[in-house]
């Protein structure tokens, strides 16, 4: 209840999760029948890069900050950074888009968007901040539940973004629960899990766990800024990706090279795999 991702907005890990996002979405409305967004752990939904919060840490520096106005971005970048553009069209970047904020605006008209954040005022301002679309709903809740209260729905095709600010031990674990309690739900949705990158023990159970679930097909993609030696820093975030739409995997070994070349703080690499193959 205590964590507040205004202190982290735009960071590295916000690039590459946001990024993807939007890939995902561009993939997911190549067919005309809509889809339901799902974010677990919405957060306010866009974030003021020169306010109290994102100025105390100055990560988005390191981040966002790294792309702005760059002439060399790929162009699988284009709908993300045009997003972050039309937040800013003055060309001075103050303002950047969270996970709802990209959903609003990166989705259409027939796609429905369904939003949760726990902390009390973190949801109030979510709220205020969707402007009451009427195809967006912002729920209130514990998070974890929310495969279970909302799919199946009505669409037939879902995203499920889990997104926890993993302040508990146990949140890795309750991510692979909540993998499981969605694809026993709606064995299409595509989950989108965010994790960060510390303690490599914790990592190698968390993996497992992936392994072990009853996701159709898994795959893995981390972005690291710093080696991954030391758990007292976040050296990168990975994303378990179930049932990613085609050709997701393709775009991502064009694009995380890149992104691990800009975005280094000390040194940058990626990794793509699969956890989970096809049919395994």
């Amino acid at each position: 209840m205590n964590y507040r991702h205004a202190f982290h907005a735009g960071n590295h890990a916000d690039v590459f999760k946001h990024i993807v996002l939007s890939r995902i979405f561009a993939l997911m409305a190549r067919k005309d029948t809509p889809f339901a967004f799902l974010d677990s752990h919405s957060g306010i939904g866009l974030y003021d890069l020169l306010g109290d919060e994102a100025s105390r840490t100055g990560e988005w520096e390191q981040g966002i900050g790294r792309l702005w106005q760059r002439d060399d971005l790929p162009e699988l970048t284009a709908d993300y950074m045009a997003l972050v553009q039309a937040m800013n069209p003055d060309g001075e970047l103050q303002y950047y888009p969270g996970s709802p904020e990209l959903a609003r605006r990166l989705t259409r008209s027939q796609d429905r968007v369904h939003l949760n954040e726990l902390h009390p005022e973190d949801g109030r301002l979510l709220k205020a901040n969707m402007g009451g679309e009427r195809r967006i709903a912002v729920h209130q809740n514990d998070g974890w539940l929310l495969p279970r209260a909302l799919l199946p729905v009505a669409e037939k095709r879902a995203v499920l973004l889990i997104d926890p600010p993993f302040e508990q031990a146990d949140e890795l674990e309750r991510c692979v629960t909540a993998l499981g309690e969605a694809i026993a739900r709606m064995r299409q949705t595509v989950v989108v899990i965010w994790y960060p990158i510390k303690d490599e023990r914790q990592l190698k159970r968390f993996y497992q766990g992936l392994e072990r679930s009853n996701a159709p097909k898994l795959l893995r993609a981390e972005l690291l800024v710093h080696p991954s030696d030391t758990a007292e820093r976040l050296n990168g975030s990975g994303l378990a990706i179930v049932n990613p739409p085609w050709p997701l995997e393709d775009e991502l070994r064009e694009l995380l090279p890149w992104l691990a070349q800009v975005l280094a703080q000390s040194e940058g690499s990626w990794r793509l795999d699969w956890l989970v193959a096809e049919g395994a």
